[in-house]
């Protein structure tokens, strides 16, 4: 006897806490696939009896559900729930209420269903990855990564240099009100789908399909992408990258926009966008950082850089970007071999295409380490990213070129945050082995690659460092040194080149800060000599860019040799500390005030001042502004008190932006615990 079903209750409070999904919201069911959820089904006639009531249910998702696809699935009541595949049961007793379990299988596409029972019942919800649970190929073992890289809503992205790596805070916001409808859109505006939409959503059962997707239209290069890049001049017609605390206003401008493209992200953007919708989805995600990442536009491993006679660069299309950030993805590749599995690097910048699109990606990130290139996708541009060699080539006034002996390195102290705190955890030992170790050698011969220590022997009789002192800051007066060692036994002459530019972290380099070109550094065997360059505020002031580094080259050409050794150093300025008192006590509904304090660095005031803040269930998914009346001057403090409720308990990132006419995007944050 079929159940005769009056009307239901999806349970959505239950069943969301249950699912990890309340963050979403509780008004609609939101569940994760290969999880049992229960709704209540109150029955117009008739009573359910064990053996004798049936009811044939149909669970199906996208425009043309099919069984042969995967989004269509047909199941009625069995004895028990079978979380292998989609089946149902009742766990109630014999009444007019039937509690009724329902499971989705664990590779079911996600996206939005809707599940009908028997000829009166019509229900919809929303079907996420599920990374609790074991048969779900993004199925993670530990509990901390979880509440770390699927349910946090806020993190830490790095960025500034190798030699000072500078925490951005970042506002993830997955869970903030509208935020997966504007993912699932996302994936419904991906090419594929438009092309042929029946076989994309049957891909989205699979986590490595969705990423690859997610890696293409977090950019706007070949399709409706979220973000467009910009690098280079200004940003008319959008805003800086840098004015960016966080994901949510990004995908909701798109989202309104009728999926216009964000003007303006660079690569920390796209990856912390890329994050947000990851985790969103219920994949596991984390961003990353790759400081002194090559840009191989042609995959031989190989960066050739050119120099005039002064040491200045000459601009080519392959680069080595100051850091650069992607994701990680963790899933199962059972495409590849099993120890292929766990993080899976892709990376959603628009650099080179990758079967004809911008995208790049996912690649086992242990495929990286043991120079497998040929396991998909877009193994090795990433592999060039963190082992490129680096040939540095000087083209003279002649037209003649020379080899010149340089010691960059790529891929130094990948990074990521910590789970537990915002500290930087290190990860470069699951991209690479110890430089010089045989299963370092091991994996370049694996791809190819001839080992770069032996293609880079460093001048040993003339060895060079730039020093430079701890206090760095924009707004001051420093210097920098050229250090200088003879190592032989003989007296050395020589010509000593100085130079300093403003450059962007992607390696565009701007004007001069600063140059000293020494025609005679005469050394004797065994000394050596300290070379200063002052670098002063008021000429690098108005030629840096928003990333705050100056780029510091040496040139040394030795005249008895004619041998010639570039060394180069990126530093970064630091930009003042912005301070956050919480005033009151920190609770869920009740209104509290960050009280935000900015000391001027400059020797000039500071004009059109504006505080910025925003919090994941701190700030109502929105961002509250606050400007100064009056200019700040040399010196003196930028104080607002900006006002806030809370909606959730727990630790929180209240993220805070400061803006004005010479400081620009100052970026800072406190960690709140709100009690219930």
């Amino acid at each position: 006897i079929t159940l005769d079903i009056d009307r239901w209750n999806l349970e959505c409070e239950f069943n969301n806490t249950d699912h990890r999904t309340d963050l979403n919201g509780i008004d609609r069911l939101i569940v994760r696939r290969g999880q049992p959820f229960t709704i209540s089904l109150y029955l117009r006639s008739g009573i359910y009896q064990p053996g004798d009531s049936s009811l044939d249910c149909v669970a199906e998702t996208g425009p043309q559900p099919s069984e042969q696809y995967g989004t269509r699935a047909s199941f009625g009541l069995s004895a028990n729930i079978d979380t292998s595949r989609w089946s149902a049961t009742v766990t109630s007793p014999p009444g007019d209420m039937v509690a009724l379990s329902v499971c989705s299988a664990p590779d079911a596409p996600i996206g939005h269903y809707t599940l009908t029972l028997g000829r009166s019942g019509r229900i919809e919800f929303v079907l996420l990855f599920n990374p609790w649970c074991p048969g779900d190929a993004v199925y993670m073992d530990n509990e901390q990564n979880l509440a770390e890289y699927v349910l946090s809503q806020d993190g830490i992205i790095f960025r500034g240099s190798y030699k000072h790596p500078i925490s951005t805070p970042w506002n993830f916001g997955q869970f903030e009100s509208g935020i997966l409808d504007i993912c699932l859109r996302i994936l419904d505006m991906n090419p594929k789908c438009l092309k042929n939409p029946g076989k994309d959503c049957s891909g989205r059962r699979n986590p490595i399909y969705v990423s690859r997707v997610l890696s293409a239209m977090v950019n706007c290069n070949d399709d409706k992408g979220v973000l467009l890049g910009k690098w280079t001049d200004g940003y008319e017609g959008g805003v800086s990258p840098m004015f960016w605390r966080g994901s949510v206003e990004i995908l909701r401008n798109w989202d309104t926009q009728a999926c216009q493209p964000v003007r303006y992200g660079q690569c920390w953007v796209f990856a912390a966008v890329a994050c947000s919708i990851s985790r969103a989805l219920g994949i596991p995600c984390r961003v990353v950082t790759n400081y002194h990442s090559a840009h191989d536009s042609n995959s031989d491993l190989v960066i050739e850089r050119y120099i005039n006679e002064n040491g200045e660069p000459i601009q080519s299309r392959e680069m080595i970007w100051n850091y650069h950030c992607w994701v990680e993805n963790w899933m199962t590749r059972p495409d590849l071999k099993s120890d292929f599995n766990g993080w899976q690097a892709s990376d959603p910048t628009p650099q080179e295409k990758s079967e004809g699109v911008y995208c790049c990606g996912p690649i086992p990130v242990r495929a990286i380490k043991e120079g497998e290139l040929v396991f998909k996708y877009d193994a090795p541009f990433v592999f060039a990213e963190v082992n490129a060699d680096v040939i540095t080539i000087m083209k003279k006034k002649d037209g003649n070129t020379s080899k010149v002996t340089s010691t960059a390195v790529v891929g130094q102290k990948i990074s990521t945050k910590s789970v537990d705190s915002d500290a930087r955890e290190d990860i470069t030992h699951l991209y690479k082995y110890p430089e010089g170790s045989d299963e370092e050698r091991e994996a370049f011969k694996k791809a190819n690659h001839q080992n770069k220590l032996l293609q880079q022997q460093e001048n040993e009789g003339l060895h060079i460092t730039i020093k430079v002192s701890s206090e760095m800051r924009k707004g001051c007066d420093f210097d920098v040194f050229a250090v200088v060692t003879n190592n032989t036994q003989r007296e050395k002459k020589c010509r000593l080149v100085f130079g300093s530019c403003a450059m962007s972290y992607n390696g565009f380099l701007g004007k001069n800060c600063g140059f000293k070109d020494l025609l005679n550094v005469e050394l004797s065997p065994g000394e050596g000599e300290r070379v200063p360059l002052r670098l002063n505020y008021s000429k690098y002031g108005v030629l840096l860019t928003e990333d705050n580094l100056i780029r510091l080259a040496v040139l040394l050409m030795d005249y008895s040799t004619g041998e010639t050794t570039l060394v180069v150093r990126n530093i970064v300025l630091d930009n003042p500390e912005i301070k956050v008192r919480i005033l009151g006590e920190p609770k869920e509904n009740r209104k509290l005030a960050a009280e935000i304090t900015l000391k001027n660095p400059l020797p000039e005031p500071l004009e059109n001042c504006c505080f910025s803040i925003e919090g994941a269930n701190l700030t109502a998914g929105t961002v509250i502004s606050e400007r100064l009346g009056s200019s700040v001057g040399p010196g003196e403090d930028a104080k607002v008190k900006i006002y806030f409720t809370p909606t959730h308990s727990g630790l929180r990132k209240l993220v805070v932006d400061f803006d004005s006419s010479k400081l620009c995007h100052v970026k800072g944050y406190r960690n709140v615990i709100i009690g219930k």
